[in-house]
């Protein structure tokens, strides 16, 4: 469970990284959606460290990259979420040759935007069976249907698609690009994330061909050598999708906890200097107990978060259940966290000018994508009885 050295030593140079290069911009770059251009710049950037989608070498063990997408988001989380729904980029290669040759300019130069877009209008949380269609028509699918709240959607080339497989009669994902398929886009505001650009997306008869659904892409990729399969996150645990999601789910988490290292930073630092009373708040009993709050929630969501991502990576049974289990208590518990370093603040904590503001609504909105904290205990209720409490 502890970091090795290697680890160390990545952890240090993303923090440095991250603390010298990024954190300057704020909190102006998150006032508003980036653009595709500055999300580009931005991710452009951060490869040179080896961090997110266009990395050469990117930190693929989901341990690292829990630990990276920390520190990431212990500056900015809508960058971190920006680049990590741009996944679908790392997987260009195996998808169908229409597509590859459509953005290899972009791919090449590294301007390529990709998302995921699973929730729906009318379904919400209801993931299991999407009203969103892919149907078969000779060597192609035709998608059909709507996503709603899609993180990167208004600035996306490609689009990783939770549809309806009519054919296999079962769920499945398929990559639409926006070239050769098309798809329309509409955006979103929302409380917390404010940097990172949200929509809908619409899918009107998008014609793309077989070779486009995810399971079947792996599969060749695998069959053919373009993919290792003792280095694919999707050889582990069986099912892609839910290989794919509980690694989503934890990822949420790690967001979580870099909210919580910012907001325990913030707070420490302003217990110690703001003065009360002819002494530092921090020397009240009641800042006090604030801190010890701060602190055990911070460290026990780092070891939940850690502790499932070895899991993932091992392929573990217990995965699923426990990548809810993170995912729901670690983003909830960062919501008790962020308000008890706004309350050390005082009225400061409500001004713009400080960040408590900024880190409690980011904290808030992870309680909500990639499933609720409710569904998050129903899942984690039906891992541990094998009784499920919804259809």
């Amino acid at each position: 469970m502890m970091p090795t050295d290697e680890q160390r030593m990545i952890r240090d140079s993303v923090r440095e990284f991250m603390d010298e290069e990024i954190a300057p911009d704020l909190p102006e770059a998150d006032r508003k959606p980036l653009s595709k251009d500055d999300a580009i710049d931005y991710m452009q950037r951060m490869a040179e460290i080896d961090v997110g989608p266009y990395a050469e070498e990117r930190f693929d063990d989901p341990l690292t990259s829990t630990i990276v997408s920390e520190e990431v988001s212990r500056v900015w989380p809508s960058l971190q979420v920006t680049m990590g729904m741009s996944l679908p980029v790392t997987m260009f290669e195996i998808f169908s040759e229409r597509t590859r040759d459509a953005y290899a300019e972009e791919y090449d130069e590294d301007r390529l935007v990709g998302c995921f877009a699973i929730t729906e209008p009318s379904g919400g949380s209801d993931t299991k069976v999407p009203n969103t269609t892919a149907v078969t028509d000779g060597d192609e699918y035709v998608i059909n249907g709507e996503k709603t709240w899609v993180s990167n959607a208004p600035i996306a080339d490609i689009a990783l698609v939770v549809a309806w497989d009519d054919k296999a009669d079962r769920r499945d994902m398929f990559l639409v690009d926006q070239k050769t398929a098309g798809f329309d886009t509409r955006p979103l505001e929302k409380l917390g994330w404010k940097g990172s650009p949200t929509g809908q997306l619409f899918f009107d008869d998008c014609r793309i061909p077989q070779e486009n659904k995810l399971s079947r892409a792996v599969m060749e990729a695998m069959s053919d050598g373009r993919m290792d399969p003792s280095e694919s996150s999707f050889a582990t645990g069986g099912n892609p999708l839910n290989t794919m999601f509980a690694s989503m789910r934890n990822g949420m988490a790690a967001i979580s906890v870099g909210i919580m290292q910012a907001a325990y930073e913030a707070a420490l630092e302003y217990a110690t200097d703001r003065e009360v009373f002819e002494k530092p708040i921090g020397q009240h009993q009641l800042i006090q107990e604030k801190l010890y709050n701060i602190r055990a929630g911070l460290e026990t969501g780092r070891l939940l978060t850690r502790y499932t991502a070895q899991k993932i990576a091992e392929g573990d049974e217990e995965a699923r259940m426990l990548s809810s289990l993170s995912k729901g208590w670690v983003c909830e518990k960062s919501v008790e966290v962020a308000d008890d370093a706004m309350q050390i603040y005082g009225g400061n904590g409500l001004s713009t000018d400080y960040p408590l503001e900024r880190y409690y609504r980011d904290a808030r909105t992870m309680t909500i994508p990639d499933g609720t904290t409710e569904i998050q205990k129903l899942v984690v209720g039906y891992e541990l009885t094998d009784m499920q409490a919804y259809t």
